[in-house]
């Protein structure tokens, strides 16, 4: 065994002796390199140009609330701070944009309940929004396999993301701040697509927090999320036996594409004693449904909502 290995690395070592220039190579990466600067260089001044769009950006509209944080305590410093980012990424990459302000209740915690995209991009803009203007950081429940990503712990601290239960999500009402919860999480994220069907299959945990905490519900869903990122569909049933085996989030996803996004909130669905979970899990899914069925054109193209970034669609919007 041993004299074979000796044989087969002598080999190696003569062939790249005898038939491979070191001169030769230095002389090829000398020729390529015109080459590689003319595809990379475009690629970092495209993205200084964006970073310093963002600056921009943050420093027109949100100057003043981040200096008026500076100096207090630093997690609020950094929630602006990172509330900014988001909000410009939003705004100059989506032409993100909020629908349906008027029907979020005043002076008292709600319940937003979200349709999950392949990459909830847009919960991250609407919380971002939301704290910027009025300085009320809602809580958001995330699953549970984030947490174990290094470097998820201090962005759930400081943001208020939680992994959920029914008693956590409850008591953070009771205490009167809001909530959102995205009741599909990662199954509705993978398997989802463009025909945008709710994935809930029997998760009624949402509407026994509602009822517990006798807070009113607003259904939440962002047109053409489906459209910024995709779930691939191949081999789709043997992603989805592995799901369901490690309850892990297995299917790649693709995209990025700078469609147009716009939140739209729902009115808003009082709290009513007489409600079970099941019939107040029902009303919010017709609630949803209908929202993406009035302003989601089906199935969602990704061509089409690229050019609603050049002619948005006619609504009103905030």
């Amino acid at each position: 065994m041993f004299p074979i290995s000796f044989n087969i690395q002598q080999t190696i070592h003569d062939f790249i002796v005898e038939y491979i220039d070191v001169d030769f190579t230095l002389w090829l990466s000398w020729l390529l390199m015109p080459l590689l600067v003319t595809f990379l260089l475009p690629l970092i001044i495209v993205f200084l140009l964006y970073l310093t769009a963002v600056i921009l950006y943050i420093y027109k509209l949100h100057r003043t609330r981040l200096q008026n944080v500076y100096g207090t305590d630093w997690k609020s410093a950094a929630r602006y701070v990172v509330a900014a980012v988001w909000d410009a990424h939003g705004w100059i990459w989506h032409g993100y944009e909020i629908v349906g302000l008027e029907n979020v209740p005043q002076n008292e915690p709600v319940l937003y309940i979200f349709y999950h995209g392949a990459l909830p991009i847009d919960i991250y803009y609407f919380l971002a929004k939301m704290f910027l203007f009025t300085s009320k950081l809602i809580n958001t429940v995330a699953d549970r396999f984030l947490f174990k990503i290094p470097g998820f712990s201090i962005m759930s601290d400081v943001l208020s993301i939680i992994p959920g239960t029914v008693q956590t999500c409850s008591a953070i009402l009771k205490e009167g701040n809001s909530l959102a919860i995205l009741p599909g999480g990662v199954y509705e994220a993978q398997f989802g697509d463009a025909y945008y069907q709710l994935l809930w299959k029997k998760r009624i945990g949402f509407a026994k927090v509602a009822l517990d905490a006798k807070v009113c519900i607003i259904p939440v869903f962002t047109r053409n999320i489906r459209e910024s990122f995709r779930a691939v569909t191949l081999g789709r049933r043997l992603l989805l036996h592995i799901y369901a085996a490690t309850r892990l989030p297995v299917v790649p996803i693709y995209g990025g594409f700078p469609v147009k996004l716009i939140t739209y909130l729902g009115k808003p669905i009082p709290y009513d004693s007489s409600l079970t979970p099941e019939q107040l899990q029902k009303k919010v899914v017709a609630a949803l449904e209908n929202l993406i069925k009035e302003h989601q054109r089906i199935p969602g193209s990704i061509t089409r909502a690229l050019f609603e970034r050049i002619i948005p669609p006619k609504e009103k919007v905030h």
